[in-house]
């Protein structure tokens, strides 16, 4: 019993630290354009935003190098990424210096901060490496303390930067500076293994693919709102994605903390994780049928708590999208080959509906939407089942 609660209470630990640097991440990337409004003109304004949104897309692979080094390192306890880690952040790097000359003149950006842009994506990238071998080894607080250095790093020198009014490049400059602290600060952080990975480069892709394609699907509603609605429309839109993202995000902690046993065939953990992500779907929608108005008020002010009723439709999108990235995970730790499979059908069925079928209006695309949700989710879970029954028959 003493065990047992000993082991509760350092789950609860770990989840916490967790959940506490993951939202300390979430604010430090909210911090950069609140303080860059204050400090831009409306021009670079929109370079730093633009930035931003490449940012976001071209460190995914960071994402998805983490999963794949977890979840090697949690079935062979000692494995380190070795060269597969450094690989994936210079393709990532190197695409974003190739792209260069096209995405400058393209999006009006000063081809210097692509190029800044460049090193602090092989920065980033490069930590999911550490990530990776913290989350696969179960060293959640280490894991917690590893995402508090690469928030800092990524975000740390922009913000010093624009908070000195050093103006947008130099504040990039800044920003790639510190960056290059990430790796030597985690590299610090985490055990040394005693293994190199083998067969890692597979892993890493079929990963890196599923969270692409996770953040596309999540992503496609509000760009096409953006393409299809009035500006109002698509802007009341955006406010009531919010709700969608913090249903989506809220119980990721569950995920961060069950992988490596997904990835050692812990079929209690995965049902253990979906319960869990599920009750807390359902909790946040309740919450918004109930406190619709609060909940827009919240995320857009007082002039968009006329969509009220829309609060638990947005809610229920997100805590599908939840349970899908739980699914994922699962398939992603259990080895199958096209875990993403789903998502890429949802995404196509999204895009065709709300361009062609249904008319151009918020209720539509909303309805679309969840739509869509729910078939990636249908989809997800009917492959994780027979991924985890096949499994199962393999064992004598």
């Amino acid at each position: 019993m003493t065990t047992r609660v000993a082991t509760g209470r350092q789950i609860g630990v770990s989840g916490v630290a967790v959940a506490v640097a993951g939202a300390l991440t979430s604010a430090l990337g909210y911090l950069v354009p609140v303080i860059g409004a204050r400090g831009l003109d409306a021009a670079d304004l929109g370079a730093l935003a633009t930035v931003l949104a490449i940012a976001a897309i071209v460190s995914v692979p960071g994402t998805g190098l983490q999963i794949a080094v977890a979840v090697h390192r949690a079935r062979h306890p000692g494995a380190v990424a070795g060269p597969a880690g450094w690989l994936t952040a210079a393709v990532c790097a190197g695409v974003v210096a190739l792209i260069t000359p096209i995405a400058a003149p393209l999006l009006d950006l000063p081809p210097t901060l692509v190029l800044l842009l460049a090193v602090q994506t092989f920065t980033v990238v490069a930590a999911g490496r550490w990530l990776g071998e913290l989350q696969g080894a179960g060293r959640f607080l280490r894991l917690a303390a590893g995402m508090v250095v690469l928030a800092a790093g990524r975000y740390g020198g922009l913000i010093a930067g624009l908070l000195l009014g050093a103006g947008l490049v130099t504040s990039m400059m800044i920003g790639a500076a510190v960056s290059l602290l990430i790796p030597v600060v985690l590299a610090l952080l985490t055990p040394p293994g005693s293994a190199q990975a083998a067969g890692l480069s597979r892993k890493i892709i079929t990963a890196c693919s599923a969270t692409l394609a996770m953040l596309i699907v999540s992503y496609a509603d509000l760009i096409l709102a953006r393409h299809v609605l009035p500006a109002a429309a698509s802007g009341a839109y955006a406010v009531g994605t919010v709700l969608t993202k913090g249903a989506l995000w809220a119980p990721q902690v569950v995920t961060v903390l069950a992988l490596p046993r997904l990835a050692q065939g812990s079929r209690r953990a995965l049902t253990i994780a979906v319960t869990l992500v599920a009750g807390c779907g359902a909790v946040l929608i309740l919450a918004s049928a109930v406190a619709g108005e609060l909940a827009f008020r919240l995320a857009g002010g007082p002039d968009y708590t006329h969509l009220a009723e829309y609060a638990p439709v947005f809610a229920a999108t997100g805590a599908c999208y939840a349970l899908v990235f739980v699914l994922v995970n699962a398939q992603v730790a259990a080895g199958a080959r096209w875990p993403s499979a789903a998502l890429w059908a949802a995404t196509a069925v999204l895009v065709v509906t709300a361009e062609w079928l249904v008319p151009h209006t918020l209720a539509a695309i909303m309805w679309c939407a969840l739509g869509a949700a729910v078939l990636a989710l249908a989809g997800t879970a009917a492959a994780t089942v027979h991924r985890q029954r096949a499994l199962a028959a393999a064992v004598p």
